[in-house]
């Protein structure tokens, strides 16, 4: 599964004081990170000394077996232990025993400069809510990023990003970000993978949060050992993650665009054969369209219904249209419009059949048939569809009304 339900507490924690207390966390996920780890606490803990910023390090330890925890308590950085493996999860249970109003989150392999941190408190202290790193106007040091991240997943999922969210990133993967301790609850962050940073821009865009976006570094990671990261498996990842978060662009578009096109074709062809230069459509396309049709139904059905799914399971918030648009439709209008094509249907059917009848049973001219047989099944198909997908939005419903709007 792409997206699961992020467990209620990690298994153990040091002690949290009240949230709040401090003014920044900063957040760091660990699994095996020996090598480099105190590096990055080290570097933490001296801009908040220089910045004069009362704030702590806690680190989101997802099970490690090379002693990183011991070398973080060592440091005076808080351990969380984190069951639930992934980098999400580490950062989510992390951030969840956060003392500080806003938080910091960073990898903690010493490719980002966790003594420049400024730039991100200062907009937090403007009123930002998310606070993204943009590693293409800060700087990417030679060897930091493959090419094959730095010109294709990260433009091409940014972009992507962009078109179906409107998000304002420009570095949809940055894992060096800022967010208040408020926004994150507000957030409600599901995933407990990768996804985890593409979810957290999604959810803030998507609940209308206030995003600034500031430059920063990416140096090379500082292990010997390969990263966690695996370009292409985590890159499509992210990809799906974002289509399951867009039912428009994965199937309300698609869908209304081949309904368009199929009921075009069905009006054009009902009639008769259509020639355009030398070419003839007739039944076999009239096929087609009736298949266009039903595929698109289907893609839109689905929207409405993968929609329906996510804001009853807190993946994506709830909105007044939401509210309205599923309130408006009726169980009632579902099955009469069902019914209405189921009768259509019947309807072509039974005079197929007194044809059928009136040459004894016999054999019948496909094209001349096919003309009717095609919309009929179609309009019996559809009403079924129609009258199953109603009933089906009403279970939906009954979640839609408990969620506040957004």
């Amino acid at each position: 599964m792409v997206a699961t339900a992020a467990p209620p507490a990690p298994v153990r924690s040091e002690p949290a004081a009240e949230a709040g207390a401090l003014e920044l966390t900063i957040v760091m996920p660990c699994l095996n990170e020996a090598e480099t780890l105190e590096t990055c606490i080290r570097k933490a803990q001296r801009f908040l000394q220089e910045a004069g910023i009362a704030g702590e390090v806690v680190i989101g330890d997802n099970g490690s077996t090379d002693g990183s925890q011991e070398i973080a308590r060592r440091c005076g950085a808080r351990v969380v232990d984190v069951s639930v493996r992934g980098y999400g999860a580490a950062i989510y249970h992390a951030t969840l025993q956060a003392r500080g109003k806003y938080v910091i989150m960073g990898d903690s392999d010493d490719s980002y400069d966790f003594t420049n941190l400024m730039p991100f408190v200062e907009q937090l202290r403007a009123g930002n809510d998310l606070v993204m790193g943009n590693r293409f106007l800060g700087g990417i040091k030679p060897g930091a990023m493959p090419w094959k991240n730095r010109y294709i997943g990260n433009p091409v999922l940014t972009g992507i990003g962009r078109l179906f969210f409107n998000c304002p990133s420009s570095d949809f993967h940055c894992g060096l970000r800022g967010y208040s301790l408020a926004a994150f609850h507000k957030m409600d962050l599901q995933t407990t993978g990768m996804e985890f940073a593409s979810e957290m821009v999604i959810k803030a865009t998507l609940l209308h949060l206030k995003i600034a976006e500031v430059p920063t570094t990416l140096s090379p990671d500082g292990r010997s050992r390969p990263p966690h990261l695996r370009p292409w498996r985590d890159g499509w990842r992210h990809l799906r993650f974002m289509c399951l978060y867009s039912p428009k662009w994965l199937f309300l578009y698609p869908g209304l665009l081949l309904v368009v096109l199929g009921v075009l074709g069905l009006v054009w062809l009902l009639p008769g054969p259509r020639a355009v230069g030398g070419v003839v459509f007739d039944v076999h396309t009239l096929l087609y369209a009736s298949a266009a049709v039903l595929l698109g139904f289907q893609a839109v059905t689905f929207a409405v219904l993968g929609k329906a799914f996510a804001v009853t399971q807190g993946l994506l918030p709830s909105s007044r249209l939401v509210q309205r648009t599923v309130g408006a439709v009726r169980t009632e209008w579902g099955l009469l419009v069902g019914l209405g094509l189921v009768v259509l249907g019947l309807a072509g059917s039974i005079a197929l059949f007194a044809g059928w009848q009136n040459v004894g049973f016999g054999n019948l001219d496909p094209l001349r048939t096919l003309r009717l047989a095609i919309p009929s099944v179609l309009g019996l198909v559809l009403g079924a569809q129609v009258v199953m997908a109603g009933f089906f939005l009403d279970i939906m419903r009954l979640h839609l009304r408990s969620r506040p709007s957004a």
